[in-house]
């Protein structure tokens, strides 16, 4: 007999939290039909005292770290899991301040990453992206249009011409703060180019990149949509399969998603509040293990960035509609764990 003990914290609009922590050994979690995993291990379990794998992750990730990876990690290693999921940039400029201490670091898109290095890590696993979608509300009076676009049976076109409509209620994420309220931003500039919409179009859909009736944090957005307040929202994939969520997909070369588009992408860009310029770049997921002198990793957060990288949670990833990319190091070579770099091919 085994039990899982959850605690759920600082629950709020801005910032979700879940600890797993394992009672009894030998945990067999099940994860449902659409994310099966081995009850063999395919990450290495910690040495000695079962460890935390203190994590923060990417907003969006939140379902798919609390659902499926945590507890099948636990089930696995016998360590203890720890999650708290915002914006990715959001969360890399409070791990830089040292206003939260994590062991392990999975954004999405390589501009969080660079704002933890050289002082928390100086490498991360790049295994898998995250393309944008525009999700809908599917009792909506735009609903019947919007489903037509998504079927191929109006032009792709007629969906920024529907969100640049007076009334249209679209929502989206704060680009100062994550990667999906930049990446929309760029999406609508490269859709000028490769769309041919108008600016004047482009200009209506976003209402200014800091229009705040359109900003919601990345934990919000989705459940907003989902009560009936927005007729779209923007939204990765991934976010649209796991909430059931009916979506218009984008071209690969708008979507971010596609690492062969990647030059593409970095040819978007938009300037923020501060007046800081950021250009595009896939919304990959990357992952790496925090370590400071004052704040040492533990064997949990190098065993759970294994575990990221094992066919069962690669399996996890594929069926909750992630693009499984072949794990990638970045950076300096010679500081990541063997163990994760055994999994993986150098960049």
């Amino acid at each position: 007999m085994t039990t899982t003990e959850v605690k759920f914290m600082d629950v709020c609009g801005s910032r979700c939290a879940v600890v797993l922590t394992v009672l009894v050994a030998s945990v067999a979690v099940g994860c449902g039909a659409s994310s099966a995993v081995s009850s063999s291990p395919t990450a290495s379990p910690s040495a000695g005292t079962p460890s935390l794998a203190n994590v923060v992750s990417a907003g969006s990730l939140q379902l798919l770290m609390d659902k499926y990876m945590g507890p099948s990690f636990i089930a696995q290693t016998g360590d203890e899991y720890q999650n708290q999921s915002a914006g990715s940039l959001g969360l890399a400029q409070e791990i830089a301040a040292g206003e939260i201490t994590p062991n392990v670091f999975i954004p999405i898109g390589s501009a969080a990453m660079a704002i933890v290095e050289p002082k928390f890590t100086t490498w991360a696993v790049q295994f898998a992206s995250s393309p944008l979608v525009v999700a809908y509300y599917p009792q909506g009076p735009h609903a019947p249009e919007l489903k037509k676009i998504s079927e191929g049976k109006l032009p792709i076109t007629d969906l920024f011409t529907l969100m640049a409509t007076p009334g249209f209620k679209l929502g989206r994420t704060d680009p100062a703060t994550d990667p999906q309220g930049q990446g929309f931003v760029e999406m609508v500039g490269l859709a000028q180019q490769y769309l041919g919409i108008s600016a004047t179009t482009a200009s209506a859909v976003l209402g200014g990149t800091d229009d705040s009736s359109q900003i919601f944090s990345e934990t919000a957005l989705e459940p907003t949509l989902q009560a009936g307040e927005l007729d779209a929202a923007s939204a990765y994939l991934p976010q649209a399969v796991q909430l059931g969520l009916p979506y218009v997909a984008l071209p690969n070369d708008i979507n971010f998603g596609d690492p062969s588009d990647a030059s593409i992408y970095e040819r978007a860009s938009m300037t923020l509040s501060t007046g800081t310029v950021v250009h595009g770049s896939l919304l990959d997921l990357e992952a790496s293990v925090l370590s400071t002198t004052a704040n040492p990793a533990t064997p949990a957060a190098t065993a759970f960035v294994e575990f990221l990288l094992s066919p069962a949670a690669r399996t996890i990833l594929k069926n909750e509609g992630y693009t499984l990319l072949p794990p990638t190091l970045l950076g300096t070579a010679s500081a990541v764990p063997p163990g994760v770099r055994d999994l993986t091919t150098s960049s």
